[in-house]
């Protein structure tokens, strides 16, 4: 999981080193400190202390001497995506969240947080029912087969807003596949809301879902949505580019 700095002096320092995942996402070999300064542009000095921050912080690692994104370890869509989520964080200064998924629970395989982050039920354990959150409800949306055999029995009611029946449920997922965006309202838990957007693969099967939380009382949630939905664009872009 990423930590990111929230101050206003770090968003400079951000965007570079957005450059150099960029940089690293598109090469098939590592590259040393002197390809990565010359193909960004930047001083060796200022690429080589962006490049300890971002080693620190697990997103890329030393292959003899020279750097590699560690998504090359991870399933490559993930790996493209990566770029793309730094810059979700950016623009709405609240938690992304990467997750697919196991079983009946959403997985999260990524997170991106400052010192905003909100806390979460799923913290530690990095997993969260479908049904009561965001990026739960995207998966669920578009497989039927999920839908049927994950909500054979009862709903779990995680707090006062969780959504309990089966048929309010399946209205909201027939929103969300319409939409193209998910809505979490306080159902996982109280005081915080999320907003989650589908990344589909080749064969037009959802592979992840991209989400965001927030305060209850922060950003209004349309707006999350909006930027959640941006940035799935864009990533697919980025995937169909790839292939």
């Amino acid at each position: 999981m990423i930590e990111i700095a929230t101050r206003p002096a770090a968003l400079g320092s951000l965007e570079r080193g957005i450059e150099l995942l960029d940089c690293l996402s598109s090469q098939s070999r590592p590259m040393s400190l002197t390809q990565l300064s010359r193909a960004t542009g930047l001083p060796k000095t200022t690429t080589h202390r962006l490049l300890s921050v971002l080693e620190r912080r697990g997103l890329i690692r030393r292959s003899e001497g020279d750097y590699v994104l560690v998504g090359r370890r991870l399933p490559c869509s993930r790996r493209l995506v990566l770029p793309h989520l730094v810059r979700l964080y950016e623009a709405t200064r609240h938690t992304v969240n990467l997750a697919v998924l196991r079983g009946f629970e959403a997985h999260y395989v990524e997170r991106i947080y400052g010192e905003n982050r909100v806390r979460s039920r799923s913290d530690g354990v990095d997993r969260a029912p479908l049904h009561c959150t965001a990026v739960g409800k995207v998966l669920l949306a578009f497989s039927a087969d999920l839908r049927g055999a994950a909500f054979g029995g009862s709903l779990q009611r995680m707090t006062g807003r969780t959504i309990v029946r089966r048929d309010l449920l399946d209205q909201e997922l027939k929103t969300v596949r319409r939409d193209g965006v998910a809505y979490s309202r306080e159902e996982f838990v109280d005081g915080v809301v999320c907003a989650a957007a589908p990344l589909f693969g080749p064969d037009g099967e959802v592979r992840m879902a991209i989400g965001v939380a927030a305060p209850a009382a922060g950003l209004p949630l349309g707006k999350l949505g909006g930027a959640v939905r941006h940035a799935a664009d864009q990533m697919a872009l980025t995937l169909l580019k790839s292939r």
